[in-house]
C-alpha cells in the first residue's frame, strides 16, 4: 500500500500579526512628509499643486480601473495616495498637470494593475512611470532649464548636470552640509537630504523597509563613487557628494525598498542594493542620463528573481 503524506492545516481563526496595506501606506507617507514641506517651502505654491495633482490623480486612475474591472475599491487602502505623493516628489515644481496625469496613469493602470494590483508588480510602480515620462518628454526633466524662473537664494545649478559636465570645479560651491539641508535644485520631494534620511530611520525602525537594501544602496554608491575618484579626483566626484544629490536618499529608503519588486532573503536583500547602488554611479559617470537612481533601481527590479533564488541552505539531513 502507499504511504501517503498528510497535510495537517489548521481551522480558523488564525493569529494576524496587525500589519495592512494601509498602516505601511501612511506611514510611509508620514516619513515622506518632511521632504515634501521642505520641497514646498523652497518652491512654493506650484510645488504644492504638483503634489496635489498627482495624488488626486493616481487616486483617480485607481478609483476607474477598479470600476472598470469591477473589483472592489481599493482608494481606501491608501496604496495609490502613496505613489501619487512619491511620483510627485521625483517631478520638477514646473511639471505641467498633463504630465502629472500622464505619469500617474502609466504609474497606477500600467505598474500595478496590469500585472495584478499590490503584490503582483514586477517592477516599481513608481519609476515606470517616472522612466516613461524622462525617456518621452527628457527636456522636462532638466533641471537647469525648467527651474530657471525660481530665485531660491543659492546657485541655480543642477549639482549632477554640473558634475557630469564640468567634474568637481563645477561642483565646489555645494558643501555636504547644505547638500543635506536642502541648498540644490531638483525634484520636490528629493533634495532635503537630512528629511530623507530621518523618514528612511523611521520606517526602518517602525519595520516597514527592511535596512539591508537601503543601507546596502548607499555603500553600492558611496564604494562606487570612492574608486572612481581616486581614479580621477578632477573629473568624478566624491562619494558624499554622490550620496546627497540627485535621487540617491529618496532611492534607498523610498523606491528601492518597494515590497513586490525587492528581494526577501538577507543575502539577496544586499546583492540587490549594493546592484542597484553601483548601477547608480556607472550611469551617473559614464551613462548617458545624469542621474542613474531610477533606472539602476528598475535594472535590479528585473533581475529580483533571480536574486531571490539564492537561499540558505535548509538545516538538518534527509533520512
Amino acid at each position: 500500500m502507499l504511504n501517503h503524506n498528510k497535510l495537517i492545516v489548521s481551522h480558523a481563526p488564525f493569529w494576524h500579526n496587525g500589519s495592512s496595506i494601509s498602516t505601511r501606506s501612511y506611514h510611509t507617507m508620514i516619513a515622506a512628509l518632511p521632504a515634501v514641506l521642505m520641497g514646498i517651502f523652497q518652491y512654493g505654491p506650484r510645488a504644492l499643486g504638483v503634489v496635489s495633482l498627482s495624488i488626486s490623480f493616481a487616486i483617480i486612475w485607481e478609483l476607474a480601473i477598479n470600476k472598470i474591472t469591477r473589483r472592489t475599491v481599493s482608494i481606501g487602502d491608501g496604496n495609490a495616495a502613496l505613489i501619487g505623493l512619491l511620483f510627485a516628489m521625483l517631478l520638477p515644481a514646473t511639471s505641467p498637470w498633463w504630465l502629472v496625469a500622464t505619469g500617474t496613469f502609466v504609474a497606477v493602470v500600467i505598474g500595478k494593475h496590469i500585472y495584478g494590483g499590490i503584490g503582483g508588480n514586477p517592477f516599481n510602480p513608481v519609476l515606470i512611470g517616472f522612466a516613461i515620462l524622462i525617456a518621452a518628454w527628457r527636456d522636462f526633466f532638466d533641471f537647469n532649464e525648467v527651474l530657471v524662473n525660481y530665485d531660491l537664494g543659492f546657485a541655480m545649478v543642477y549639482p549632477l548636470a554640473a558634475a557630469k559636465h564640468l567634474g568637481t570645479a563645477g561642483i565646489e560651491s555645494f558643501s555636504t552640509a547644505g547638500l543635506l539641508l536642502g541648498q540644490q535644485t531638483g525634484g520636490i520631494g528629493s533634495t532635503f537630504g537630512l528629511g530623507l534620511i530621518l523618514g528612511g530611520m523611521y520606517l526602518i525602525a517602525r519595520g516597514f523597509i527592511r535596512w539591508e537594501i537601503s543601507l546596502s544602496f548607499l555603500a553600492g554608491v558611496f564604494v562606487t563613487a570612492l574608486l572612481f575618484h581616486i581614479n580621477n579626483s578632477e573629473l568624478y566626484a566624491g562619494p558624499f557628494f554622490h550620496l546627497f544629490t540627485g535621487y540617491t536618499l529618496i532611492g534607498a529608503f523610498f523606491l528601492a525598498p518597494e515590497d513586490s519588486s525587492s528581494p526577501v532573503n538577507f543575502i539577496p536583500m544586499l546583492i540587490y542594493g549594493v546592484g542597484a547602488g553601483i548601477m547608480t554611479v556607472l550611469i551617473r559617470n559614464i551613462g548617458s542620463f545624469v542621474d542613474g537612481v531610477p533606472f539602476a533601481i528598475l535594472l535590479m527590479n528585473l533581475i529580483n528573481p533571480l536574486c531571490d533564488k539564492i537561499r540558505p541552505k535548509a538545516l538538518g539531513k534527509v533520512g
